[in-house]
């Protein structure tokens, strides 16, 4: 995959989901999303942009579409059943899942492979106790289908979900009247503004520097999902940077390599 460079801002930066700041109108834009599968041209424009600070990482979205709607309205409901916007960050044993949809509604879960998660071991602490927090087994999105039953299809298997774990600080907005213009086309939909802070990512870092030193990689899945109507039949698709190869995107070694510069954006 084509790694992309996430250059640095030295200006503030408000969470209002509008990215009308000067350095979203100058970082790069990631191409057209495609299908996380197929690999040809979403249907409905859509971009993505990462700049960073001292303080946190930051993802925008311009996302083209012609009806907005979502009906997830309470924190940590099953987002992915509305049309959304994705974020995963990959932490190596461990990594993280955030969604949004179009009405600001936010869903997080933290995940730690199984084959990690041992007695004595680094995540044998309070914040991960099993027993006492809300978590599932979780196998991928063929979770309890057919062959994949119990284990999915990732070679590592199991890892624990952690439903009820947030990211510290954690902020996300979005802006349902943008109107944009992406390749010379005025486009209509909405556009997603998320500050994920460098704090809050302890259990991420996985031995690299906070924040980023220049040159770092981390890895990232950035995508939406659209339910789609034909012939009076409604599908999810998936539509992402970069292709996952499956409509499971629990997959963190093809997430898109992002290469952090400490390059100030203009």
């Amino acid at each position: 995959m084509p790694v992309y460079t996430a250059y640095q801002s030295n200006m503030p930066i408000q969470i209002d989901g509008r990215l009308d700041e000067p350095c979203w109108q100058s970082a790069p834009r990631s191409p057209r999303f495609i299908d996380i599968i197929g690999k040809t041209p979403a249907l409905y424009e859509s971009r993505a942009a990462v700049i960073w600070d001292a303080s946190a990482l930051y993802v925008g979205f311009w996302v083209e579409e012609p009806q907005i709607a979502a009906r997830q309205t309470e924190r940590d409901s099953l987002v992915f059943l509305d049309n959304d916007v994705e974020v995963f960050i990959d932490g190596g044993d461990t990594y993280y899942e955030f969604e949004l949809n179009a009405i600001g509604t936010i869903y997080e879960v933290f995940f730690i492979w199984r084959d990690v998660y041992t007695p004595g071991g680094r995540f044998d602490v309070p914040e991960f106790d099993i027993r006492r927090r809300e978590v599932r087994t979780f196998g991928g999105n063929h979770d309890r289908e057919g062959q994949f039953f119990w284990n999915g299809t990732h070679p590592r298997g199991i890892r624990w979900a952690f439903l009820d774990w947030d990211l510290p600080g954690l902020e996300a907005a979005v802006d349902r009247e943008a109107h944009f213009t992406i390749d010379g086309i005025p486009r209509h939909g909405w556009t997603a503004e998320i500050k994920f802070p460098w704090a809050g990512m302890h259990w991420l870092a996985n031995g690299r520097a906070l924040p980023p030193a220049d040159g770092d990689e981390w890895r990232l899945f950035i995508g939406r999902y659209q339910q789609v109507t034909l012939n009076g039949s409604t599908t999810t698709v998936g539509w992402g940077w970069d292709s996952i190869g499956s409509n499971d995107n629990h997959v963190p070694e093809r997430f898109t390599p992002i290469r952090f510069s400490t390059t100030l954006l203009p």
